[in-house]
């Protein structure tokens, strides 16, 4: 399968990995990582033999599964079972959208698949999505040799595959025998002639094809062979039998003609960008955006809404949707049509109720190029986003998330909805930029912030309530951009600190009038982004948060972390409950008079 596509298919350039029109193809089963090391070396990637030879070492560019920032022409980090797929289909999105746009772009998504990538939800999310969109573009490529870790599929996967994907709008082909390459090759070359349907080949192999003790058994899955064994299969596959990692040279000078193919396809590229005109680099021109500012409350939900369509004229190929929650977490850009098979030009994607397959495919429709994407839920959905957020940031890829009805706040939908720990557990992600801003005005400044990111996804956290503006109007100077800063200082020495996010700053602030009439003077500090904090020098963190004065934090949500910052926290290690926003609010400890006492006893606490 994967020799058919990249001798007779693939249209790549080995010397310029990120030219933008090229084919994609994706390893899903990124267990199988050597087979797609081998394929970059031999059609002459920047990765050499000795690179192979460190496969799985310290420093290698060869890990265990494959890494996109890693590994030059490796397309995304796969392993993680389904995500391959289903990024694929964010990539084949991205294409068709850019090929409308452009009149340029023209290239398939190609992927290998396996029966573990099937059975995953997110794989069943992602091609439901694909058939409906008719993504015609989009070719996998399924080795189906019924083998999974734990033995035969046969004791937990027996639906008919192709009938299933044949439900949902997909082409399936069905070849005989999937080491046959003529039978491969002509299974693609039918697939790429329905322009209507994604394509799903559905190819039957043996795992350990030629191992003579292992061929067809899960022990060939993710154990190494053994060398008496390694010795046995090259016997049996006609290779030299003592020679380790033999290629031959009428084998490596046929692959490496990909070479001379790629840099003629790219300098009839270039000369037809030159041509058009078309940055694809310049995903954001800011001379372009007029951003708004408020001045009376405003939920930050709403805030977002305002904040997209601003940036919208500026950017090349801004592609924005929910998980039909588009009138909650105001995705929507105005005008700007809907992504559908009969207007690749609209620019407003309708995932459904397919939070998972979202995110996945918001990272494949950045990780394309040429285009920024925007997808959004509300924050307790983040859980069924999670893995789609971490690969995000593993990947470095700048997908733009924004989940709304960030609190217990969002109030009578109760438990169920109300996000107590998802606050933290985002944080944890290495990489991730998680925004909560305070108000509109700094919602917007957070919205421009993320847009400027190249390497590094961002998470906008916002309210469903109205929260009063306290923070100046947006702009390239807004102080959000720290991560944190003081916005009140009070005129008398502080003996306090308070630290909040979000809709808990102006908590914060009322709290700081009562306590400065009570003789306890408190700076007040707006933590937007611990990522973005942290990465401040240490004098300047400490010159926003002096921790030699008692600092308590307030957050309406998990105290998990929050003692890095801070002596004392408020927060919610509870579910909420069912009842109008404000009361459960109060009721939670979210009052002045609460954030009062605990001042005064922690004052008093320092001094005794």
């Amino acid at each position: 399968m994967a020799y058919t596509v990249w001798s007779r298919h693939l249209r790549h350039a080995p010397t310029r990995p990120t030219w933008i029109n090229r084919d994609r193809f994706i390893l899903s089963a990124g267990h199988g990582s050597m087979l797609l090391y081998a394929l970059l070396h031999v059609t002459g990637y920047d990765l050499s033999l000795e690179e192979l030879k460190n496969f799985r070492q310290w420093g290698s560019k060869t890990p265990g599964h494959p890494e996109n920032h890693l590994t030059p022409g490796v397309e995304m980090a796969t392993g993680a079972l389904g995500q391959g797929v289903a990024t694929s289909v964010g990539m084949a999105i991205a294409e068709a959208s850019l090929a409308a746009h452009t009149g340029i772009i023209d290239h398939y998504t190609y992927v290998l698949c396996s029966d573990g990538d099937l059975m995953e939800g997110v794989a069943q999310e992602a091609a439901s999505l694909a058939g409906h969109l008719q993504l015609g573009k989009l070719i996998w490529l399924y080795d189906d040799n019924k083998i999974s870790i734990d033995g035969s599929t046969e004791i937990a996967f027996t639906e008919d595959t192709g009938v299933k994907f044949a439900a949902m709008g997909w082409q399936v082909i069905r070849v005989s025998d999937g080491m046959d390459v003529e039978q491969i090759d002509a299974a693609i070359r039918e697939a790429q002639r329905d322009s209507e349907r994604p394509s799903l080949i559905i190819c039957p192999t043996t795992i350990g094809f030629g191992s003579p003790t292992f061929a067809g058994s899960e022990k060939s899955h993710g154990s190494p062979l053994g060398v008496e064994e390694v010795r046995l299969t090259k016997l049996a596959l006609g290779l030299p039998a003592d020679e380790d990692f033999y290629l031959p040279n009428d084998a490596l000078a046929e692959m490496r003609g990909a070479v001379k193919r790629g840099e003629e396809l790219v300098r009839e590229w270039d000369a037809r960008v030159a041509q058009s005109g078309i940055d694809f680099d310049k995903l954001v021109d800011p001379s372009k955006i007029s951003l708004p500012a408020f001045t009376d409350p405003i939920a930050t939900r709403n805030a977002t809404g305002a904040a997209l369509n601003a940036i919208l004229p500026g950017t090349l190929n801004l592609l924005s949707g929910s998980a039909d929650l588009s009138n909650n977490v105001f995705t929507t850009l105005k005008g700007a049509g809907r992504f559908a098979p009969e207007d690749r030009k609209g620019r407003n994607v309708a995932y459904g109720v397919r939070e998972h397959a979202m995110a996945a495919a918001a990272n494949g429709i950045t990780l394309h190029g040429g285009c920024k994407a925007v997808c959004g839920t509300f924050l307790i959905f983040s859980d069924y986003c999670k893995p789609s957020i971490r690969l995000a940031a593993l990947m470095q890829c700048p997908t733009l998330f924004t989940f709304s009805h960030d609190s217990i706040g969002l109030g009578e939908d109760g438990p169920t909805h109300q996000p107590i720990e998802q606050l933290a557990m985002l944080r944890a992600i290495p990489g991730l930029n998680v925004m909560r801003p305070a108000d509109a005005n700094e919602t917007v400044a957070c919205w421009m912030r993320a847009f400027e990111e190249t390497h590094t996804p961002s998470l906008i956290a916002t309210s469903r309530q109205a929260l009063p503006i306290v923070t100046p109007a947006p702009g390239q100077d807004h102080p959000s951009r720290k991560g944190a800063y003081v916005i009140h200082e009070p005129t008398a020495t502080p003996r306090l600190n308070l630290v909040a996010s979000g809709s808990e700053v102006s908590l914060a602030l009322k709290a700081a009038e009562t306590l400065a009439s009570e003789g306890i003077p408190t700076r007040v500090i707006n933590l937007v982004s611990w990522h973005d904090f942290d990465r401040l020098d240490a004098s300047e963190r400490n010159t926003i948060l002096d921790r030699s004065l008692p600092t308590m934090s307030v957050e309406a949500g998990s105290t998990m972390g929050w003692s890095r910052y801070a002596d004392r926290t408020i927060g919610i290690d509870t579910f909420g409950a069912s009842a109008p926003g404000p009361l459960v609010m109060e009721k939670f400890g979210f009052s002045v008079e609460n954030v009062v006492a605990q001042a005064h006893d922690l004052v008093n606490s320092r001094q005794r």
